[in-house]
């Protein structure tokens, strides 16, 4: 079973803390039985650091609530993937940190960050030549204390292969959803975001904020167009019948969807497809044709190219490498 290390830091925040505890035990195989409600687990999360009576924060570093790790710091070590939440006041690691950090990325364990966390990330030398995501009211503090670091403050999370690095609080979330779909598929994260209830997981891209409009002008949310969108995944939808839905006009749709998803509607549709695409080649038999249709492109053909394109590879050899991998 796959071992996920949550590095307990000092005055580390709550939700940070909280979040990789909560999505991954929340990860299931796809059930097998009709209507059962989860598979078998597929992560084991354990929380390490050295210390006793650690302070665990709220906003602004009030403290919460304080406690004891279950296990060591070099526990960690024995894990796949190590998990770092982000502490107040970009306090410096320790150097049993810093060291536990240091040769887990000799060993090849695949470490990620949420939030703060980067700061910690790139105390280790880890982020060094590499671009990274964190809140964007941290951005500037890395960026001057690590000039070899890459700061993207615009984006939810960046994957950089074996070090991934978020932005604030939430995103912390869409980052371990996709390491759940990175290690076993889209269906699984699509199922493990339904059971905790959260919307599908955003793309890593995505702005980490939304803007706030004018009072009078509507609030500007896009998620129940975008629900009304997936539920219509398998028809043609043209920017007029979708601005139609919102309620607004062409050029309104296409700036929310741009400052909420950093896409147009109609390459924001064309990521659900591929993914929808995804779930069933992982979960089904069906045929290429059939998935196309199910999908939304209608024919083989065009799925073929849209997956070449954004994939590397076919629909069949994605079939077959998954199972190959998950079998």
């Amino acid at each position: 079973m796959h071992v996920v290390a949550v590095l307990a830091v000092d005055h580390a925040h709550s939700f940070d803390l909280a979040t990789p505890l909560q999505v991954f035990t929340t990860a299931h195989s796809v059930p097998v039985q009709p209507g059962a409600v989860l598979g078998e687990p597929l992560y084991r999360v354990v929380v390490c650091g050295d210390g006793e009576d650690m302070v665990v924060t709220g906003v602004g570093g009030a403290e919460m609530y304080r406690y004891t790790p279950a296990h060591r710091l070099r526990v960690a070590l024995d894990a796949d993937t190590i998990v770092v939440p982000g502490s107040a006041g970009h306090r410096w690691p320790s150097p049993d940190v810093i060291d536990v950090l240091r040769e887990a990325h000799r060993r090849g364990i695949r470490i990620a960050s949420i939030c703060g966390g980067a700061f910690t990330l790139a105390a280790a030398g880890l982020l060094d030549g590499r671009r990274a995501a964190t809140h964007w009211t941290d951005a500037m503090v890395i960026a001057e204390q690590f000039p070899l670091v890459e700061v993207d403050a615009g984006v939810l999370f960046v994957d950089d292969g074996d070090v991934l690095t978020s932005a604030g609080a939430a995103s912390g979330l869409d980052l371990c959803l996709h390491m759940i779909r990175r290690d076993h598929g889209s269906a699984v994260a699509a199922e493990t975001a339904r059971h905790m209830v959260v919307p599908p997981q955003r793309d890593g891209g995505q702005a980490q904020f939304i803007r706030h409009r004018d009072p009078g002008v509507g609030d500007g949310s896009l998620e129940p167009t975008m629900r009304w969108m997936r539920e219509r995944i398998d028809q043609a939808l043209t920017s007029d019948e979708i601005a139609e839905h919102a309620g607004v006009s062409e050029r309104t749709l296409y700036r929310w969807f741009r400052e909420q998803t950093g896409k147009s509607p109609l390459q924001w549709i064309l990521q659900q497809r591929l993914r929808y695409a995804q779930e069933l080649l992982e979960t089904t038999d069906l045929p290429i044709e059939a998935v196309a249709h199910q999908s939304g492109f209608s024919t083989s053909i065009n799925l073929r190219q849209h997956f070449a394109r954004h994939t590397k590879t076919s629909p069949l050899a994605y079939r077959r490498a998954f199972r190959a991998r998950t079998g």
